[in-house]
């Protein structure tokens, strides 16, 4: 081929891939159109004819440079013949691992080409010159949605692990797949587990305990003792309001509340209502003050200690935090210590949820919602299982529907199911001063119960916890919290994710959390330094609260006093209210 005739090529390649890449970006373009309301970012296709033109020709080149080898390769390649990859796969890709895919000339090469295609989208996206960073995210991930949306193991004829099985079982897997597939489609949502196996209060949240308090928006659950004696101080702890409570009361062997109970810690617990209609105009005050000071009242009045520990897990944390800092602006000390759970205060960087919010997305739901009315549980689960459809939706899409396979029996994923609403005055409040604005990092920014916020006087001694693949409170913007409080915080870094690095009891022995005692700056200078630990970083956790809970006492004969006496036994029938 002459010189003339490959630049010929060449611009006939990249005449043809910049067409695809125009209607590929009409596509991304509708899609955020139609995002949660959220304000169109600049034109894709302008965006894209921004891009440097040697920059994309080169970026084009290497592209189709990538196909003919592949092409090549898959053409001298014999059945069976395992062939490095053009492209190495993305690292911690389970989807391809079935030996089916490189052993196959033709699976290797739809294996092979997807890799080559999701790698050329990915830095197209990248190379976009958008001086706009959230409307570049914005794109970036639609497009990570799109590229794992086309995965050729979504597809049946694709796949060569639903051919296998559809061959063996002459067609039946995919029958019992699409029964699958109209059972959720009446349920309205994408089975991840075996529902039949689990139910609240049977053998999930069975620590036991009693209700000895309730009001329209929470019960407070006080458990009892298991040992003869416990430290003076009780512990308060305040989950997330988006989330049932028993993500940290699962079953017996990985109960976060039965271990802090066998450690000798009195343990109380709000339980948040599922908000219904007659709960829709409940605000983000409400919460505060009727949920968690309400709350903090009655555990010092039972506990018999004017000043307990308290805790609070993920948005329960960010609710707790403005808890403290209004009772510090009353004059009050509300508490020892805090232990806040892969919460965030300063919002700088809130990683692909920021992509759902903006000014537009926000006024709408104040203009819809945010005087009464209700976020629906299904939106909320939705939202955060597109930040890992691979793992989220795409996994249990192919194995229900596909294979037609009955999801196995899993507690983690029967409370990620059992979702919640949200009512309209609190989830517009929380969107427009954490997300949108981050006005809880300004001292006086922002008020709550008529008081101005300043995180800087809770000066108590702070624990915090992250998780290092944390997808929806990232961990350095977790740490970010250490420095808005006025006291002295540790801060541990787990393993894993936000729900499975919490939720790591010590027994299994599994993952580790890393360590630094050193005083640091950023997070990364934290990391640096940090030293690792096998196993569960609960025993850290409780030998530093053990240290500020006081001496051992004879435990309580029984839960409350005579003012909140039981009313139920726990967990309470708040906690069983369905969406």
């Amino acid at each position: 081929m002459t010189p003339e005739q490959s630049q010929a090529a060449v611009e006939g390649w990249v005449d043809a891939s910049q067409r695809f890449m125009h209607g590929f970006f009409e596509q991304i373009g509708r899609a955020q159109d139609g995002l949660n309301g959220a304000t169109p970012f600049p034109s894709p296709l302008a965006a894209l004819a921004s891009i440097e033109q040697e920059k994309m020709l080169a970026l084009h080149r290497e592209h189709m440079t990538q196909h003919a080898q592949l092409w090549a390769s898959m053409a001298q390649r014999k059945m069976g013949e395992a062939v490095e990859p053009i492209v190495p796969p993305p690292p911690g890709d389970r989807r391809f691992s079935s030996p089916e895919w490189s052993n196959s000339p033709v699976f290797d090469y739809l294996r092979q080409a997807y890799w080559i295609n999701a790698q050329f989208l990915s830095a197209v996206t990248e190379a976009l010159p958008l001086t706009d960073r959230v409307a570049k995210n914005r794109i970036q991930f639609l497009t990570r949605q799109y590229i794992d949306a086309m995965a050729p193991t979504n597809f049946a004829a694709t796949n060569p692990d639903v051919v296998q099985k559809a061959i063996e079982t002459k067609g039946e897997s995919l029958a019992k797949g699409l029964q699958n597939l109209i059972a959720d489609t009446e349920k309205g949502r994408i089975s991840m587990t075996d529902d039949s196996a689990f139910e609240v209060g049977r053998n999930l949240a069975i620590t036991p305990g009693s209700v000895i308090f309730e009001n329209e928006l929470m019960q407070l659950i006080q458990y009892r003792p298991t040992t003869e004696k416990v430290c003076r101080k009780p512990l308060l702890i305040v989950p997330p309001c988006i989330n049932k409570f028993y993500i940290l009361d699962l079953q017996p062997e990985n109960s976060f509340v039965r271990y802090a109970v066998e450690q000798g810690m009195t343990v109380f617990l709000v339980s948040w209502r599922n908000p219904k209609a007659e709960q829709a105009g409940l605000s983000w005050d409400d919460y505060v003050g009727e949920g968690i000071l309400e709350a903090l009242s009655i555990v010092r009045e039972v506990g018999k200690d004017s000043k307990p520990n308290v805790l609070g897990f993920c948005v329960g944390g960010t609710l707790l935090a403005a808890a403290l800092a209004s009772a510090k602006a009353r004059g009050e000390d509300p508490v020892e210590s805090v232990t806040f759970l892969t919460a965030m205060m300063d919002f700088s960087d809130t990683g692909d949820i920021s992509c759902f919010i903006d000014e537009t997305s926000v006024a709408a739901r104040e203009a819809t919602i945010g005087k009464g009315g209700l976020v629906p549980g299904r939106d909320l689960m939705n939202v955060f299982s597109s930040l890992r459809p691979n793992d989220l939706v795409w996994n249990y899409v192919v194995d229900n529907y596909l294979k037609g396979n009955k999801p196995s029996a899993f507690d983690i994923l029967y409370w990620n199911s059992d979702s919640t609403n949200l009512s309209g005055p609190f989830a517009a409040w929380y969107l427009r001063n954490t997300y949108l604005e981050n006005n809880l990092r300004v001292p006086g920014k922002v008020k709550v119960l008529g008081e101005p916020l300043d995180l800087g006087r809770i000066d108590c001694p702070a624990y915090f916890v992250a998780t290092r693949e944390d997808h929806i409170v990232p961990w350095r913007t977790s740490f970010l919290g250490r420095r808005l409080l006025g006291g002295e915080s540790v801060f541990v870094l787990g393993a894993s994710g936000h729900v499975a690095g919490v939720i790591n009891p010590p027994a299994k022995n599994k993952r580790s959390y890393w360590t630094n005692a050193l005083p640091t700056a950023t997070a990364d200078e934290w990391l640096d330094g940090a030293v690792e630990h096998r196993g569960s970083w609960w025993p850290n956790w409780i030998d530093w609260l053990k240290a500020r809970s006081g001496e051992l006492i004879t435990a309580p004969a029984k839960v409350g006093n005579r003012r909140f006496k039981e009313i139920e036994p726990a967990p309470g029938r708040y906690v069983k209210e369905r969406s």
